[in-house]
């Protein structure tokens, strides 16, 4: 029996698990939103916040926590300046929009994003970033 055990398998392995959240938490620090199932987007959440919440604390010993969850310099970077700009906000730095149903297998998709994302900004962003 499965009582009072908490939290998706996703039909993966722990590591497996562990290393798909890994990747998903990359590309949403990165590209500030990602569009993936909603399962995954909810799941997502709390795995990318308390990161938020890290960044907030900001420090030697935060970075390194980071790292050790992150595994990529570049975007631990782009974290901590986040905590900054997360610093007035005690919470809720996510977003989740329902977007539809995957053709292929009717999968319900969500879109997360960060609640100060700007899609203006980020398409000017993209533009500049591809003329440099």
């Amino acid at each position: 029996m499965r009582h009072g055990m908490s939290g998706r398998k996703f039909n993966r392995t722990k590591e497996h698990r562990k290393a798909m959240f890994k990747n998903l938490a990359q590309a949403l620090i990165k590209n500030e939103q990602i569009k993936t199932t909603l399962p995954k987007a909810k799941d997502l959440r709390p795995v990318v916040e308390k990161l938020i919440t890290l960044a907030k604390r900001g420090g030697l010993h935060c970075r390194r926590q980071a790292v050790s969850q992150l595994q990529d310099q570049d975007v631990v970077k782009k974290l901590m300046d986040m905590g900054t700009r997360f610093s007035a906000r005690s919470g809720g730095y996510t977003r989740i929009v329902k977007a539809g149903f995957r053709y292929g297998d009717n999968a319900p998709m969500a879109i997360i994003e960060f609640v100060d994302f700007d899609p203006v900004q980020a398409v000017a962003a993209l533009e500049a970033a591809a003329a440099a």
